[in-house]
């Protein structure tokens, strides 16, 4: 029978339908993907056309080349050149469109995909990750920053070129404060990380662990709000991504390839979006919160019921689900 599970990182209701729940191989999505070419002289992010895009921050060399660059976004949805000014006019409040929006150009190369890059490859990456997450949360005009990737059309990519971007906004986002919230209620409640009590209690359980390395475990969460919806948590607690290690930068490279990787390999290369979710670096020290990231492949629509309620249908179990990416060999 149906039951519903309360997800109490986000405190949300999910309905795992267990009599309309399909076999985790029947969410593999047969699409008729082109193949790309290593080098498309149209894409503004293949090396050649530098020019396409605006000035970059930084970039780490590869011989004359690169194999990583960061750029601010051509189409940005904030811009730093605004000053940040708040106005309330009546029951209207607006914050001019501040902010900072940034692109991370993972590849010189226009059809590579994550889980195929190196341990290397991605760890500079998240090194680059944490390096412009500090520097963006240095302006005091920014309040949160988001670190995040769309891999295909249903993700909301435009762009087929391996990236990532990260935004820093002048308001805290609701659901980020709901979050925080919540951990400082659990805290006050009983002098604890919800977060680290979640990952305790699914370490004891295993039935959902999916990875489990020295440093992070990749697990399908019990109240998993769609098919497949999976956290890296760090063991370690920290509030903050900033404080992220260098012997733990190698190890979450390995689980973010390796998920990645039985992704592709086992739902058939499926859309996805992954957010690295973190305090702001000033709150590092705190014991109420704990860094992770989210990866939400999309392989289901949100539809009425779930605009309707804010409650989430998964017509997978999150069981069945973390066995089936465990058995796939890597």
């Amino acid at each position: 029978m149906s039951e519903l599970r309360l997800n109490l990182i986000t405190r949300e209701w999910v309905i795992i339908a267990t009599e309309r729940a399909r076999r985790p191989e029947e969410f593999r999505k047969i699409k008729n993907k082109k193949n790309l070419p290593e080098y498309l002289d149209s894409c503004p992010f293949c090396p050649g056309n530098e020019q396409r895009t605006p000035d970059e921050i930084m970039r780490i060399p590869y011989g004359d080349s690169w194999k990583l660059r960061v750029t601010p976004n051509k189409f940005a949805a904030l811009s730093p050149e605004l000053k940040r000014e708040r106005k309330n006019e009546g029951d209207r409040h607006i914050i001019t469109g501040f902010g900072k929006h940034e692109v991370i150009i993972e590849s010189p190369t226009h059809n590579m995909f994550m889980a195929d890059m190196t341990l290397d490859d991605i760890a500079s990456i998240i090194r680059t990750y944490r390096e412009r997450f500090d520097a963006i949360y240095e302006d005091p005009g920014i309040e949160h920053v988001i670190i995040f990737k769309n891999y295909g059309e249903g993700a909301g990519t435009s762009l087929t070129h391996p990236h990532s971007q990260i935004i820093g906004t002048p308001v805290t986002p609701l659901q980020v404060r709901h979050r925080i919230e919540e951990g400082i209620r659990y805290f006050d409640n009983t002098g604890g990380c919800l977060m680290c009590s979640c990952l305790d209690d699914e370490l004891s359980d295993g039935r959902r662990i999916i990875l489990n390395t020295e440093h992070f475990v990749t697990l399908v969460p019990f109240a998993a709000l769609s098919p497949f919806h999976t956290w890296i948590f760090p063991k370690r607690h920290c509030a903050t991504f900033s404080s992220i290690l260098e012997e733990e930068v190698y190890d979450l490279a390995y689980n973010l390839k390796t998920i990645l990787g039985k992704f592709y390999a086992g739902l058939d290369d499926p859309d996805f979006n992954y957010i690295i979710r973190s305090e702001n670096p000033k709150e590092c020290n705190s014991e109420y919160f704990h860094w992770y990231i989210s990866i939400v492949p999309r392989i289901t629509q949100v539809a009425g019921f779930e605009l309707g309620s804010g409650m989430y249908i998964n017509t997978s179990i999150p069981e069945e689900s973390a066995d089936f990416l465990r058995k796939i060999s890597m």
